[in-house]
């Protein structure tokens, strides 16, 4: 057994303690920001030794920022709760549409299979701005624009291609004679999917809905366009910190570090699943 020297073994150490400190370090200053004032965080040099302060958290939560121009009200927790309520629908409305849709394309093939699911996977290559004046148009006729439901509806754009090209390539990793052997023993499609299928790709789904929520969370562009402020997520509700006064760095910090730890919590929990799902071969296709 091969063993390392201490010096390779402290250069190691070295090495990553300092790749961790670049990647980790914006997270760390944001964090840092959310507890300062304007006046602190403005400061020429910067400086780590301040008074922190929870003004800034206190205004978010209770929807009243104070700016030079006077008292403003935003609706950031309203805000938050679009982006957890039309992340979380969105991404499971494409689980259920997508997994059995991934699994039918990977066992069933038939004449039109690879067109049709590379057509879907385009929608993601397409930038928001080729289909935003259409479908402006088309959810104002319909009556969705403004609307949970109609939001719900365009993040499948995004959501949908992703969740069915992961999947679709998982379940394609997984042996077809367990599959075949399960039906020989007279058990039906539909209970082989759920009992044999869903089971063997439960990494690669997890991974799928991990990735899916992020990409659906950090959605700006559809919401800004396609919703009110009462409807629309903290992407996009971010930008009332942006006031004639000026930029309220302290809230925007804030902001970020409410606005991010949700998909950081979930990206912590779910790691194994994320890392599982995407090295055995979920991303081929």
């Amino acid at each position: 057994m091969e063993t390392t020297s201490p010096i390779e073994r402290l250069l190691r150490g070295t090495a990553i303690t300092l790749v961790c400190l670049f990647f980790m370090f914006p997270i760390v200053w944001i964090f840092l920001m959310s507890f300062q004032t304007n006046e602190s965080i403005l400061r020429v040099p910067p400086s780590l030794i301040f008074a922190p302060t929870l003004e800034n958290y206190q205004a978010l939560i209770t929807g009243k920022l104070q700016t030079a121009a006077g008292m403003l009200e935003i609706n950031f927790m309203r805000n938050l709760w679009n982006s957890l309520f039309l992340s979380t629908t969105s991404v499971a409305l494409g689980l259920v549409l997508g997994v059995p849709a991934a699994y039918a394309f990977a066992r069933l093939k038939f004449k039109g299979s690879e067109d049709i699911a590379f057509t879907l996977l385009s929608f993601r290559f397409a930038p928001p701005l080729l289909v935003l004046l259409p479908l402006t148009i088309y959810f104002q006729q319909l009556g969705l624009a403004n609307t949970y439901g109609g939001l719900i509806w365009v993040y499948q754009l995004i959501v949908l291609p992703l969740i069915l090209w992961i999947v679709r390539g998982y379940f394609e990793d997984i042996p077809a004679d367990v599959e075949y052997a399960y039906r020989i023993a007279g058990h039906d499609f539909w209970s082989t999917f759920r009992r044999i299928a869903l089971p063997l790709a439960g990494p690669g789904i997890a991974a799928a809905g991990l990735l899916a929520f992020i990409f659906a969370w950090n959605n700006f562009v559809f919401a800004l366009v396609l919703a009110s402020a009462d409807k629309q997520p903290v992407t996009v509700g971010a930008l009332a910190f942006v006031t004639a006064s000026g930029i309220q760095y302290g809230q925007v910090a804030a902001g970020i570090v409410l606005s991010i730890a949700p998909t950081f919590a979930l990206a912590l929990y779910a790691q194994r699943y994320l890392v599982e799902g995407l090295s055995l071969g979920a991303v081929k296709g």
